[in-house]
């Protein structure tokens, strides 16, 4: 189809700007006044052109505890452009967003997303767990972030998952997408051990299940890792698909830890995941977007949140050749 001149255009705008000229009330009720200024779109008279990869990285604050202020202060401080938050960060600023937007802005980052929780499917609770995570979502939406995280809490203990808990947490997910797209605020999946997306085969079902309009993949690699995958299978399984990562590494221990499990997180480069093939496969498929670093606690106790982000920076810098 041949572009639109862009002469033709400013006289169709022209055209739309004489209509709107004439009183509202010529019309009847059903026109209401604009709810924003006009934007000038006249940039859409020019094609789109194919564009290479590009990759923005932004930190986690779960590192810090709920430390916040500090987290906010050390990530920018570490040269991180953006970071994301969880949904602790309600319990200050969730009646006043803007002193959020205000105080990321005075450090210089960007609110990549909003660790919205995990989404249940216990019958009884769809209402509840929808109004909560739009209610989060409107909140990205007026402290200036960009994403809604979900994971999910519909792993039943000692129970294998039916088809039917795939199907109840796609239609979720999407009910909530929908409503959060409404206020601009795109929701990814966060896949998870210990939640009904652990294993491969079942993040494909879930995605599966979910309207792909409204429910994008946020793919942590480690956690991919961990429940038996292969994240850059994944990354080109899911390349369009793909709304920012989570980058981690793990490891896997001798013995159990206090929780049970025989595996930890730990700092980019000290892992078993194969992080030069991961962002290969994203240079392969051209992925522009957030990339946020994660690290759920320092595994070494003697080291700070900081020197972690550190350690991990040093390894995207100098093993990677990328630019934080």
């Amino acid at each position: 189809m041949a572009l639109l001149s862009r002469r033709h255009f400013i006289v169709s705008l022209g055209a739309v700007a004489a209509a709107s000229a004439v009183p509202l009330k010529t019309f009847g009720s059903a026109f209401e006044p604009p709810l924003y200024p006009p934007v000038d779109l006249s940039y859409f008279n020019n094609p789109i052109t194919a564009a290479p990869g590009m990759i923005r990285f932004g930190y986690a604050a779960i590192t810090w505890n709920g430390n916040d202020a500090q987290a906010i202060k050390e990530i920018s401080e570490l040269g991180f452009p953006g970071i994301q938050l969880r949904s602790n960060i309600l319990k200050d600023y969730g009646e006043r967003p803007k002193a959020l937007r205000d105080l990321l802005d005075q450090y210089h980052l960007e609110m990549v997303a909003l660790s919205s929780g995990g989404v249940s499917i216990a019958p009884g609770s769809e209402n509840d767990e929808i109004a909560k995570h739009v209610r989060n979502a409107k909140f990205v939406h007026d402290a200036g972030g960009h994403y809604l995280q979900l994971t999910d809490s519909a792993r039943i203990k000692g129970r294998k998952p039916e088809a039917s808990d795939f199907k109840e947490l796609g239609r979720m997910l999407t009910e909530i997408g929908k409503r959060a797209v409404d206020l601009g605020v795109p929701v990814g999946y966060h896949n998870h051990m210990g939640s009904l997306g652990e294993a491969p085969d079942e993040v494909d079902r879930i995605m599966e299940a979910a309207d792909p309009r409204y429910v994008k993949l946020e793919l942590d690699i480690a956690h991919y890792q961990q429940g038996g995958g292969d994240p850059v299978r994944a990354i080109r399984q899911y390349h369009d698909r793909l709304l920012f990562l989570h980058i981690k590494d793990v490891e896997n221990l001798a013995t159990s830890e206090d929780r049970g499990r025989a595996y930890r997180w730990v700092e980019l480069g000290r892992g078993r995941v194969d992080l030069p093939a991961v962002f290969a496969a994203l240079k392969e498929v051209k992925f522009r977007g957030w990339s946020v670093i994660e690290l759920d606690s320092a595994p070494d106790k003697s080291k700070t949140p900081r020197e972690c982000a550190l350690i991990s920076k040093k390894y995207v810098e100098e093993k990677l050749g990328m630019k934080i």
